[in-house]
C-alpha cells in the first residue's frame, strides 16, 4: 500500500469512525460522502443517499412538518456565502418520522472559492425533551410560589402600615427588608413564567400602532430615581421618531430590560446614556453604560439562559442570569435584532434594532406579565 492510500484509507476509517452524523457535498449540493452516524439518524443507508441531490434528499422541516426551501437550507448559505452556518431544524427521516437536528455546516474552500460543504449534525431530541421538563417544572414551581408569597407580601405590608400596631426603627426596617424580597421574588417568578410560556410559543403578539418614542421617553422617567439612588446619570438622546405597527407591551418590556441591566450593572458615579434614532429602514434603541464590561471569554455565551460572567461574580450585583435571555428572545419574537459590544472594565452598549416595516402578529394563549 502506497502512501497516498494509506492516508486515504486512514481518512475514511476517521471520517467513519465520528460519533456525529457528517455529510459532505460537492458545490452543486450532490452529496459525496456520509458516515454511519448519520445513516443511523435518517434512517437510510449509504446508496440511498451517496450521488443524490441532499436538498431533495434528506428534507428539512420546519417544526410543523412544511419543507424549508432550498435557498433557505443552511448547506445552500454555506456554499453561496462561504461562511459557516450553525442553525437548529427538523429533518424528515426516510420512514416519514421527523427528528430534531443542531448542525453546523461548512464550506469546502478551493482555489479561495467554496468546492462544497461538509455538514455535522446530531439528534437533539433528548435535548428538548429534557428542555420540555426543566421548562414544565418551572412553570410549576413559579405558580406554587405566588400564593405563600401573596400572603406574605399582604401581611408585610399591613405590618409595614402600623395595622398590627407601631413599629420600632429595627422592627420598620426588617419588614422593608422583607418586602423588598417579596418584590425580587416576584419578579423572578414573573420572569421564570414568562420565558415558559414563549418557549411554548404561546405569547400573542398583538399589533397596534406604536409610539418608540413616548415608550423610550416613559422607560428613563420611571428609571431616573433608581439610578439616581445608585448615584448614576442617565443621558437621553431620544429622537421623536414614526410609529411602527408592533406590540407596545414586548417592546417596552425590552426596554425596560436593557435600562433596568445598564443601571444593575454600572458602579457609582458611573453615566448611562439612552438613545432612540433612526437608522434607514430601521429604528435603533440603544442603552450605553460605563460598567463593568462583559469579558471577551464570555460574550458567545450572554444571551443564554443563566449565566453570568466571571467578573460579576465577585461585585455586590443580585442577578438570575434570565433577563437578556428573555430580552433577546422577546426581540426575534418582533422579527427584531438585538446585539451588543462591551469591553471589559469600560462598559456596554446593547442595541434593539426594529424594521420601520413593522412586527408580524402571532396568536398565542397568554400574555406577559
Amino acid at each position: 500500500m502506497n502512501a497516498n492510500s494509506k492516508q486515504a484509507t486512514e481518512t475514511d476509517a476517521l471520517f467513519a469512525s465520528i460519533g456525529e452524523g457528517i455529510i459532505a457535498t460537492d458545490d452543486n449540493g450532490i452529496i459525496t460522502r456520509i458516515n454511519q452516524a448519520a445513516l443511523k439518524i435518517l434512517g437510510y443507508e449509504h446508496d440511498e443517499l451517496v450521488g443524490s441531490w441532499f436538498p431533495n434528499q434528506v428534507v428539512a422541516t420546519y417544526r410543523d412538518g412544511t419543507p424549508i426551501g432550498m435557498m433557505d437550507r443552511p448547506v445552500t448559505k454555506a456554499i453561496v456565502t462561504g461562511k459557516t452556518i450553525t442553525e437548529r431544524m427538523t429533518y424528515r427521516r426516510k420512514d416519514g418520522s421527523l427528528v430534531p437536528v443542531s448542525l453546523t455546516v461548512s464550506p469546502i474552500i478551493r482555489d479561495s472559492k467554496p468546492a462544497g460543504a461538509i455538514e455535522v449534525f446530531r439528534d437533539i431530541s433528548h435535548d428538548i425533551q429534557s428542555d420540555k421538563m426543566k421548562t414544565e417544572f418551572i412553570s410549576v414551581a413559579s405558580h406554587q410560589l405566588r400564593t405563600p408569597l401573596s400572603a406574605i407580601n399582604v401581611y408585610s405590608r399591613m405590618l409595614h402600615d402600623g395595622m398590627a400596631g407601631p413599629l420600632n426603627d429595627d422592627q420598620s426596617s426588617f419588614v422593608s427588608n422583607i418586602l423588598s424580597s417579596v418584590d425580587r421574588m416576584n419578579s423572578l417568578i414573573n420572569t421564570l413564567l414568562n420565558i415558559t410560556r414563549i418557549e411554548a410559543g404561546g405569547v400573542d403578539v398583538r399589533i397596534s400602532d406604536v409610539s418608540l418614542y413616548e415608550i423610550a421617553d416613559a422607560i428613563i422617567s420611571e428609571s431616573r430615581p433608581g439610578a439616581e439612588e445608585r448615584q448614576l446619570r442617565i443621558k437621553s438622546r431620544v429622537a421623536d421618531t414614526p410609529s411602527i405597527a408592533t406590540d407596545g407591551m414586548l417592546v417596552r418590556e425590552i426596554y425596560s430590560n436593557l435600562l433596568s441591566n445598564a443601571i444593575k450593572y454600572t458602579p457609582a458615579g458611573g453615566t448611562i446614556t439612552v438613545s432612540l434614532q433612526e437608522h434607514g429602514n430601521n429604528v435603533v434603541f440603544s442603552v450605553k453604560d460605563t460598567g463593568y464590561g462583559i469579558p471577551q471569554s464570555a460574550q458567545d455565551h450572554i444571551f443564554t439562559k443563566f449565566f453570568r460572567a466571571d467578573n460579576i461574580l465577585g461585585e455586590d450585583v443580585s442577578g438570575t442570569g434570565l433577563g437578556l435571555y428573555l430580552t433577546k428572545t422577546i426581540a426575534e419574537s418582533l422579527d427584531g435584532n438585538l446585539w451588543f459590544e462591551s469591553t471589559e472594565g469600560k462598559g456596554s452598549l446593547f442595541c434593539f434594532e426594529l424594521s420601520k416595516q413593522g412586527s408580524s402578529a402571532r396568536r398565542g394563549k397568554f400574555k406577559l406579565d
